[in-house]
């Protein structure tokens, strides 16, 4: 898996429990459509898997 992710945060982490917010901060998301550049690895992915229905995710 090489490569780069392009990750948005389309819904908010406000009304939610405690744990998506901290992934969402882990994954250096903190602003309503703000997008990130992040390497491809199997952390990530786990991550983004976690979130899948706040973000959207682009390779």
């Amino acid at each position: 898996m090489a490569g780069e992710l392009k990750i948005t945060l389309k819904k908010s982490g406000i009304g939610r429990k405690k744990y998506f917010t901290e992934v969402l901060q882990g994954l250096g998301l903190t602003k309503l459509h703000q997008t990130v550049v992040r390497k491809d690895t199997p952390e990530i992915r786990g991550m983004i898997r976690k979130v899948s229905h706040m973000v959207v995710v682009e390779e």
